[in-house]
Order: structure tokens, then sequence, then C-alpha cells
């Protein structure tokens, strides 16, 4: 074995196992091995388009890790792929907790963490029509912790056991009415403070949360899981509040339009979603 320097400036050694995919099929089968081989980890998953069969040439690659109390990132390193490793809570904690972002074997690949512990809290709350929102970065609203539980319906398991968790009937039922109250609050703030006074930055920005707080409303009355914000506007029937931000002007009066407009179609899509 020889020594090897990863992306983040980590040296460790080079693995003395060499892949070189064929496939698609054998890449997946390549990387379920190793990572189940990880001390700690009792299962693989691969989700995201990949598992749901939408995505395209040059899309990435989502596995993730499940493991119960504890796991060291230190052995997903250890294996000497390039990139970088977090540590557990590195992505602020909470149930989205960390991962990595690697390069394998010239493909791009993430790596995801999920304490069990963690999952078993989440499907109990959920069952009861609970849940949280916690901030995530790159996240618009942040994240629902029934996400996880998402991740599970939607994805492929490749080693290990998991549950394959259905839409809970009192999350349908509860969760639609807090999404809309806070979609309808931050139509509400942007519309009394920020278009009035011509804050155009803090008047879209609101703008796009509330869209996003009511795509959410309208998943969840649909009981349809949600994994990212990638395709949150487009399947709530949302992508046109594109078109009124776009086609709005700098001034109070052209915000206040945008807002009126952007909540005229949120209050239609809750209406056909029976989420009103």
């Amino acid at each position: 074995m020889r020594a090897f320097t990863l992306e983040n400036g980590c040296e460790c050694a080079q693995p003395s196992r060499s892949f070189t995919p064929v496939d698609d099929g054998a890449f997946i089968e390549y990387v379920a091995d190793r990572l189940d081989e990880l001390p700690g980890v009792v299962a693989v998953n691969l989700g995201g388009s990949r598992a749901q069969g939408t995505h395209r040439p040059d899309s990435d690659w989502d596995f993730a890790i499940y493991y119960r109390g504890s796991f060291d990132p230190q052995t997903l390193r250890d294996t000497g792929w390039p990139g970088e490793v977090f540590e557990v809570g590195g992505w602020g904690g909470g149930v989205f907790n960390g991962g990595a972002r690697l390069r394998i074997d010239g493909r791009r690949a993430d790596v995801h963490y999920r304490d069990l512990n963690s999952i078993d809290r989440e499907l109990a709350e959920s069952r009861e029509g609970r849940f949280s929102i916690e901030p995530l970065l790159f996240h618009l609203v942040g994240i629902p912790t029934y996400l996880v539980l998402a991740e599970l319906a939607l994805s492929r398991v490749l080693r290990g056991r998991l549950p394959r968790p259905d839409y809970p009937t009192a999350l349908r039922q509860r969760a639609p009415g807090i999404w809309r109250d806070r979609a309808d609050r931050t139509f509400s703030y942007a519309q009394d403070y920020h278009a009035p006074s011509g804050r155009v930055a803090e008047c879209v920005g609101l703008i796009a949360q509330a869209a996003c707080y009511t795509a959410h409303a309208v998943l969840a009355a649909r009981a349809e899981w949600i994994t990212n914000d990638k395709t949150l506007l487009g399947r709530a029937g949302l992508r046109p509040v594109d078109e009124i931000i776009a086609g709005g002007g700098p001034d109070p009066d052209s915000l206040r339009v945008a807002v009126e407009r952007s909540r005229a179609l949120c209050t239609r899509a809750l209406r056909e979603a029976g989420a009103s």
C-alpha cells in the first residue's frame, strides 16, 4: 500500500484493491461493497435520481450509509477515495447529519450519514403527525425531519435491511396546515413591509420562500414524499412563479403585484390539492 493525499489534504493509505467499472451496475455493486465493509455500517442505500430512474448522464450518485448510534468518518477517508469527508454533524446536525463529497473512479458521488436511532424517532413522530423543520444549507425553507423517511421510501436498498415507510395518515392531515401557515405569514410580510419600500431582494426572496412552503403543503396533502428542493416547485405546479418574479419591476407597485399574483397562484394550488 502507498501513501495517498486526498483533496482535503489528509494523507491516507491507498487501498491495494482497485476497480475500473464497466457499467453503472458494476459501479453500484463496487461502491456498495466498500461502504458495507465500513465499521458500524448496517445498511447501504442508493438514493436520488439514480434510484428513481430520472437521472441524466451527468447526474451524480447519492449513496447513504446507515448505522446505529455512532460512525467514524475516518473509516470512509481510509478508502482512499478523493474528496471531502465531513464529520458527523458537519452539515448542521439534525437528521441530515453529515456526509462526504467524493470522486469515485471518475464519478461524482455523495455519501450521506444516517443514524438509525434518529430514523426510529422520526418514524414514530411522523405516525403521530409530528415533525420539525430544520435549517439546511442551500434549502430555501429548510427541510422537514420526515425527509429521512422520504429517502427510505424512494431509495434502493443495496446492502442490509431498511424500512420502507408509507406516508403516514396523521402526517398528511397535519403537515399541510403547518406549511400553509408559514406561506401565508411570509406572503403577508413581503406585502406589508418589503414591497411598499421597494426592497427588491427581500421581497422576491420571501416570494420564493412562500412558494416553497406552499409546495411542501401541496405535496403533503397529496401524501407525496419529497427529498430535496430541486423538483419541489415543479411537482407542486408552482413553476409559474418564475415568470411572475422575472416579469416584475423594482418599484413598489410592481413588487406588490408580484406578491399578489404569486399568492393567488399558491392559493389555487392549495385548493386543488385539498390543502386550503
